[in-house]
């Protein structure tokens, strides 16, 4: 059957579900969304909700109800393009909302967005519990949630990713978070995520899931590294997800490696000069004439640097008793050392 045939079929079953159902139903549920789109959820109610999720659990109540009951209906009203029908005729309703289904084995796993700002969108996987169609697991996360597939995996179960994705910085990056979920009993849990590695946000630059891999290049947080500069060493990892279900990273990379370095140096500067550590001080800066002029209370600003175009010269920002100072790092043999420095001029 071709693909408008397909979808013609798809909006033929709709119509007679709608026509046919005697019992509060899609038509019903269709008609409630509507006005909890006109109400509940709109952008002043969710503002002002302490908890967003309780503004959304009707919502979602309807949509678990719209699926559970396609599934029990079986035939072609189980199939994931009549469910996808459904869905999209409901994010048509609320335009913010964005409703999407994904087949992994005898699961449905559903990533559900119906705000961009809320932390109550949400993952929902749908399957079967003693022989019925039910709701298996939820999981609410900020940020908006996608689904990727990954190879089945040895002992029961597809597993997949759920990513969620946080809203842009200015300098293109955004927060991220992935966990890898595989059946587990009656539901699925979380075998893996990035939480559990990153104690602070993971900044993602790019990031991919082919295969078994799950590729991330992400900020990494130094000192001297200040938001929005380009040459800021970044950090590429790539992890495996193994038949086992066990995940494991194979690799990882640096880019800008030099900026981090760099950075060390400077801090290593400002702490020698605070305590005056001569020693450190004479490595760091070999001119003995220039170590003597540096002020005991010179500090990193946090400020884009300077960087020649061979890159061996670079111009850090810094400040001592209120008064901007510029300090230019050199790198013979491959180490950073103080080659100049001086106020700047007001």
């Amino acid at each position: 059957m071709s693909g408008k045939a397909n979808r013609a079929l798809i909006a033929a079953l709709a119509g007679l579900l709608l026509v046919g159902a005697s019992a509060p139903g899609p038509a019903d549920r269709l008609d409630r969304f509507r006005e909890l789109a006109a109400s509940q959820l709109s952008l002043a109610h969710i503002a002002e909700s302490e908890t967003p999720a309780d503004a959304y659990r009707e919502i979602y109540a309807l949509l678990d109800e719209e699926i559970v009951d396609s599934l029990g209906s079986g035939g072609p009203f189980a199939s994931l393009e009549f469910l996808q029908d459904r869905l999209d005729a409901f994010a048509e309703v609320w335009g913010g909302a964005s409703l999407h289904l994904t087949r992994a084995g005898d699961l449905l796993v559903g990533a559900f967005v119906l705000d961009e700002r809320s932390t109550a969108n949400s993952v929902r996987v749908y399957g079967s519990l003693r022989g019925e169609p039910a709701l298996l697991t939820v999981l609410s996360r900020a940020g908006r949630p996608s689904v990727y597939l990954l190879p089945s995996a040895r002992g029961g179960g597809v597993p997949f990713v759920a990513a969620w994705e946080g809203a842009p910085s200015g300098w293109g990056t955004r927060p991220l978070r992935l966990e890898v979920l595989r059946r587990a009993g009656d539901g699925v849990q979380v075998g893996w995520s990035t939480a559990e590695l990153f104690t602070d946000d993971l900044l993602a630059r790019t990031w991919s899931v082919r295969g078994g891999d799950l590729r991330v290049r992400y900020e990494l947080r130094y000192p001297g590294w200040a938001p929005g500069c380009d040459g800021q060493t970044e950090q590429e990892d790539v992890y495996r997800v193994a038949a086992t279900g066990v995940v494991s990273r194979i690799s990882r990379q640096q880019y800008n490696a030099w900026h981090r370095e760099l950075g060390a140096v400077v801090d290593q500067l400002v702490a020698a000069l605070a305590t005056r550590d001569e020693a450190t001080l004479a490595t760091l800066v070999p001119d003995r004439g220039l170590r003597s002029r540096l002020p005991s209370d010179l500090a990193f600003e946090p400020a884009c640097d300077a960087r020649s175009v061979g890159g061996d010269v670079v111009s850090v920002a810094a400040a001592a008793d209120r008064h901007p100072w510029t300090l230019t790092f050199r790198r013979p043999g491959g180490r950073w050392r103080l080659t100049a420095a001086a106020p700047v001029l007001q």
